[in-house]
């Protein structure tokens, strides 16, 4: 039993239909057809819906009355019609005043909570230092955090350092965060270290180009602790009046092709990948659509062990980065990316809805990882349990234990 309350489901019946399919290759090759899919019955929804709703609520909404149920209302209906609703939305890719986002993680989950989002991924660049906040707010709100975090890589067939394209690979964690959290923190440090002097090659080359931008300007927008990005740089240039918005920023500047472009100590994608899967968490391709030869970088990730990537978006277009999921067997996943920049053309948080079995395939691919990684972290507490290894436990937040479980109170550990 875990805390985790995953339910036990007819994999045969559902989940496998949005994950690779180990028979495929026995099989005749097809053209895929978007048009041909063969449809879902309600029966594979309502079994993937209540096991989604499950993990995602850890309240379970009200039984049905007699009355709701009227003698021939099936049960999953009934539910809906009591306010367990036929939808529950995830957000898998957003970000707060942490890193590169506007809004402070409080102010994320609120946002969130506002649009109807019921499992929002706090996906910050190279840091996981807003989650805590994040969870926090999220239990006043009665939504689910997942702990995530998008680390910034390079891909070099080579490995040469420095050289490379730059990649970013999301990462999502179960409620207890990664085990052997040290090892990715001190990956996530170099990082961001990395983006200090990076920042710094930037503005030498901006003023190179007759565009001087003050070192401090861009620190105090990037705010105190925080490991100055582009988007922080590109808003110094909107400030700064040479620039109209933070798209030509990119475009004229800071763009991968940009004459002020840089890079820092990013690690290898393969190495990134790995550590992940060491930590205990679900890797995913974020925007492949950014990557001028998306193919090679997801074919070398996949011997990696790359688990999904990023297919959907707001605006529906999948181009050819679904039939590439297909080809590599990943989980197609999404998320808006949200910044909170407050321009018009920004996809909002949870606008990316996907499909119920897609997260029905994206929980049971989960599972297993998740819950080790629990069982990781616990053991290593009960090896040494001291106030330093209770802290590294509790880490992102107080245990919730959805399974009936009496949660841990703080007080008693003083």
């Amino acid at each position: 039993s875990s805390s985790l309350t995953f339910l036990p489901l007819d994999r045969s019946r559902l989940c496998h239909r949005n994950l690779p399919n180990p028979a495929m290759g026995t099989k005749k090759k097809t053209k895929p057809s978007r048009g041909r899919k063969k449809p879902r019955t309600s029966a594979d929804q309502a079994l993937a819906l209540d096991y989604v709703r499950a993990w995602a609520h850890p309240t379970p909404p009200p039984e049905p009355s007699a009355d709701a149920v009227d003698g021939f209302l099936p049960p999953h209906a009934a539910r809906m019609a009591c306010g367990g609703g036929a939808n529950v939305l995830f957000e898998l890719h957003s970000h707060s005043n942490h890193s590169d986002g506007f809004l402070s993680p409080s102010a994320l989950v609120e946002r969130a909570h506002r649009n109807g989002v019921k499992v929002l991924a706090l996906t910050d660049h190279d840091t996981m230092a807003g989650i805590p906040e994040a969870m926090s707010a999220a239990h006043k709100c009665g939504i689910r955090i997942i702990p995530g975090v998008e680390i910034s890589a390079l891909h070099s067939p080579r490995e040469i350092p420095g050289a490379g394209e730059p990649v970013h690979i999301l990462a999502y964690y179960g409620m207890c965060g990664p085990s052997r959290f040290d090892e990715l923190d001190n990956m996530l440090l170099n990082i961001r270290e990395g983006r200090y002097l990076r920042a710094k090659n930037m503005l030498a080359k901006l003023n190179s180009l007759k565009v001087p931008i003050k070192w401090e300007h861009v620190t105090k927008i990037a705010g105190e602790g925080v490991a100055p990005g582009r988007l922080h740089i590109a808003r110094a240039l909107v400030e700064a009046g040479y620039v109209d918005n933070v798209r030509q920023a990119f475009n004229k500047y800071l763009g991968n092709d940009g004459p002020a472009y840089a890079t820092g100590s990013e690690p290898f994608t393969e190495t990134v990948v790995q550590m992940i899967s060491r930590t205990g968490g679900i890797s995913a391709l974020a925007h492949p659509w950014s990557l001028k030869n998306p193919d090679a970088v997801i074919r070398s990730l996949k011997g990696a062990g790359l688990h999904a990537m990023e297919v959907y978006r707001s605006d529906g277009k999948v181009d050819g980065f679904s039939q590439l999921a297909e080809k590599y067997g990943l989980l197609k996943l999404g998320g808006s990316d949200f910044h909170g920049k407050g321009t018009k053309d920004e996809t909002d948080v949870g606008e990316v809805k996907l499909a119920i079995t897609t997260l029905c395939s994206f929980l049971e691919m989960a599972r297993p990882i998740w819950c080790s990684a629990m069982k990781d972290i616990l053991l290593k507490f009960a090896e040494e349990p001291s106030a330093a290894n209770l802290g590294k436990t509790l880490k992102f937040g107080q245990l919730s234990n959805p399974d009936g479980f009496a949660p841990i109170d703080s007080d008693i550990l003083e």
